[in-house]
């Protein structure tokens, strides 16, 4: 499994010096990260690389790559069974996660429409938004990268066709 987090976010959780790893076999396997701050609040952004289908979590008390992880992973796995993607987790990502790397950021296009997707959430934080339900609203937002769907249309996809 794959965790591609922003410079500033590697910084926190000191996972080393990133290297560039190509897209993972298993595209469900394979999330971009980014910490971002709104109302004074630290935030993390994790995209399915691929998709752009995101979950948002609290920042708060992860200072280390295995305590990213874990809060992560159990992240993904409660956004996805919320979302109706329960079959997901347990077949194609688990099984992956018991080797993790670090890499650095896949594309421009991914970290471009990441940025937007942060500037969003942090206005949807203000809105006193909570990070679960700013989750689900970014993956109804259409994004040019995606041919103009959204990611969560684009990940039902991916499941779609495999």
């Amino acid at each position: 499994m794959i965790f591609r987090p922003s410079q500033k976010l590697n910084s926190k959780i000191k996972a080393g010096t990133l290297s560039v790893l190509p897209l993972d076999n298993n595209p469900y396997s394979d999330w971009t990260a980014h910490l971002f701050v709104a109302d004074r609040t630290q935030f993390i952004l994790l995209s399915n690389t691929e998709s752009l289908y995101s979950t948002v979590m609290l920042g708060k008390g992860i200072t280390t790559g295995i305590s990213f992880v874990e809060r992560a992973l159990n992240s993904i796995r409660e956004f996805m069974e919320d979302d109706g993607f329960n079959s997901v987790y347990a077949p194609l990502i688990a099984p992956e996660s018991g080797t993790i790397r670090f890499g650095k950021a896949l594309n421009r296009s991914v970290t471009g429409s990441m940025t937007d997707m942060i500037r969003f959430a942090a206005a949807f934080v203000i809105d006193d938004m909570s990070p679960h339900d700013v989750g689900h609203k970014l993956n109804e937002i259409p994004f040019s990268w995606l041919k103009k769907t959204t990611p969560r249309n684009t990940f039902k996809n991916m499941l779609n066709s495999q």
